[in-house]
């Protein structure tokens, strides 16, 4: 008889392990420390967020994949620069999961720059163009209007700006129409869908003759919500900021947060930090509007009281006239009968007056008269007094004779004599002839 041939023993197979999640998340990042760390990394900041505690929180992208990344607040105090979205870097680390969410996590130890990232490139290299073309001088920036009629507004309905910009409207003006063009403001085609809304709203701002007539538009928002880099990018499309230039109203910009800036923002006639931001911009509150409406009802009514009151009091004053004429005619005759009396006092007043000025003139004249003939007959005494001492008959007086010759000429010294010379010699009393009988000069 043949051997038989002995049974096969029955293969038992293991039972595949079960893993508890955390444990399954903790095996792989020992399997990822162990194969790839330390690591070093390089890529584009996306999404960088600085939070309170100091932690940075960001992704790492490039053309084919991107991977998140946390870097704690001692690493991060020791950066010598603020990355930004759209920076390019290099970064070194250790690969991990973090388990919580069982998410794959870089957690950054060392950042270093390694250039500006493409779209950010982009972006600068746009802006140098248009600033260039001077598209973002302030000489085209215009005000907003003072008194907005209708405001026009441009985002996704489905944004959360939307929100946030219709309360505020709500709250602060709720008396102003609302136009909303809306349009995508993220994604491919998002930089058409803008430049129509705005388009649609220009035509309400510069409507065609025999157009229906609608709310005017005199000025517009466009707003959206923060995000990263590449979120924001259709608002950094040239043809959306010509639109821009070109619009006939002003534009106010919120876009993102205040940190984020995009090409849009430079050409608005202003820009507001968030969506909020622009719509309280063009919206002063409504209840300042009401206290200076209220402002101007009190001067309009006090001003209207004032003219009241003075009207009704020349019309009292003007009813007191008419309603009593005898009043106003002995005033007249009271008027007249003055006017009478002064002529009738003038003239004699009149003339008392001259009367009393001749008087006085004439008594004057006879003063000045008397005092000039007293003057004169003081001076003719003088003169006499003069005179009289000049008088020869006073040096005969004192014994002295006047001798002439024959001729009638004076005699006055010797040299003119000569013996037996009759010359006359007048005395005080009369004369007498002499006859010169000798001659001794001196």
């Amino acid at each position: 008889m043949p051997d038989a041939t002995p049974p096969t023993p029955p293969v038992t197979r293991t039972p595949p392990r079960v893993w508890s999640v955390g444990a399954l998340c903790h095996a792989i990042a020992d399997a990822l420390d162990a194969r790839f760390n330390p690591v070093r990394v390089a890529g584009e900041i996306s999404g960088f967020v600085r939070a309170a505690s100091g932690h940075c929180y960001f992704s790492l992208k490039d053309d084919s994949g991107q991977i998140r990344c946390a870097m704690f607040k001692r690493a991060a105090g020791g950066l010598d620069f603020a990355p930004r979205d759209g920076q390019r870097v290099e970064v070194s680390g250790r690969l991990g999961v973090y388990e919580p969410r069982g998410e794959l996590q870089l957690v950054v130890e060392t950042m270093a720059r390694a250039g500006e990232g493409t779209l950010f490139e982009q972006f600068l290299l746009l802006k140098a163009k248009l600033e260039a073309q001077g598209l973002f001088d302030p000489a085209h920036k215009r005000p907003l209007p003072r008194r907005v009629r209708g405001i026009g507004l441009v985002t996704s309905l489905g944004a959360a700006a939307l929100h946030d910009v219709v309360t505020a409207l709500q709250r602060r003006v709720p008396h102003i129409p609302v136009v909303l063009a809306p349009a995508s403001v993220q994604g491919l085609g998002a930089a058409a869908e803008i430049c129509r809304a705005l388009q649609q709203l220009y035509a309400l701002a510069l409507p065609e003759p025999g157009a229906p007539q609608s709310a005017p538009v005199d000025v517009i928002l466009l707003v959206r919500g923060g995000g990263a880099l590449e979120d924001l990018w259709s608002f950094n499309d040239e043809t959306l900021a010509r639109t821009v230039f070109d619009s006939p109203v002003p534009v106010v910009a919120g876009i993102g947060h205040e940190t984020d800036f995009t090409i849009a923002d430079f050409v608005a006639d202003l820009r507001a930090p968030t969506p909020t931001a622009a719509a309280e911009l063009c919206a002063p509150a409504r209840q300042v509007a009401l206290d200076a409406a209220a402002q101007w009802q009190d001067r309009l009514q006090s001003a209207a009281y004032r003219f009241v009151d003075r009207r009704a009091q020349a019309l009292d004053m003007a009813t007191a006239r008419l309603g009593r004429p005898s009043n106003a005619l002995a005033r007249r005759q009271l008027a007249v009968a003055a006017v009478a009396q002064r002529l009738v006092h003038a003239l004699p007043q009149r003339l008392q007056a001259r009367s009393v000025a001749l008087q006085q003139t004439q008594a004057a004249l006879t003063t000045a008269t008397q005092r000039r003939m007293q003057g004169q007959a003081h001076r003719l005494a003088s003169l006499e007094l003069r005179l009289g001492l000049l008088d020869p008959r006073l040096v005969l007086a004192r014994g002295y004779a006047w001798l002439t010759d024959a001729q009638g000429q004076a005699v006055t010294q010797v040299a003119n004599l000569r013996l037996d010379q009759v010359v006359k010699a007048t005395l005080t009393d009369g004369t007498a002839e002499l006859r010169v009988q000798s001659v001794d000069a001196n």
